[in-house]
């Protein structure tokens, strides 16, 4: 398939340049025309744009049918491999669920004498029965009176000017 799309998109660059060669060069256009049946030179050139007409549409047309015959291979492709993704995700995370299950032990699991599987019961600290006050704020080191702050009280700053 890529090669028939390489094929095909080569195909539409030539027949591009071409078309802007016969367009663009007037003197090519009627030697190439001039190769057509004995006919007047106003049915020549209908004849010859005919012809590039048509030739243009089904290359485009065979351009058109690759690309989008790509696109929808690519998106299989894609399909076929995102499917594999999770079938092996499910694979793995059913594995992860087997080893992580283990089966129960026949008595309690136990340490130098001590029950692991108990539950564990913690104490709650005494809370003292006086209450401390807060430590102070720290007191700011610039003077709270000066006018060019703004938390200073209104009567305190100077009238603008």
């Amino acid at each position: 398939m890529l090669a028939l799309k390489r094929i095909v998109t080569v195909a539409v660059m030539i027949y591009l340049l071409l078309a802007l060669l016969f367009i663009l060069v007037p003197a090519v256009r009627t030697s190439v025309a001039d190769m057509g049946a004995g006919l007047s030179a106003p049915e020549k050139e209908r004849q010859f744009f005919y012809v590039m007409f048509v030739i243009g549409a089904v290359i485009m047309t065979l351009h058109l049918l690759t690309e989008n015959l790509d696109s929808v291979m690519l998106r299989r492709t894609v399909t076929q491999h995102e499917g594999k993704i999770n079938e092996l995700k499910a694979k793995l995370y059913d594995q992860q669920q087997r080893t992580s299950i283990a089966p129960p032990a026949a008595g309690p699991r136990t340490i130098d004498g001590r029950n692991l599987d108990a539950p564990v019961v913690r104490e709650q600290p005494a809370y003292p029965t006086e209450v401390r006050p807060a430590d102070p704020l720290p007191q700011p080191t610039f003077p709270q009176n000066d006018p060019s702050l703004s938390n200073t009280p209104p009567a305190d700053r100077p009238p603008l000017a």
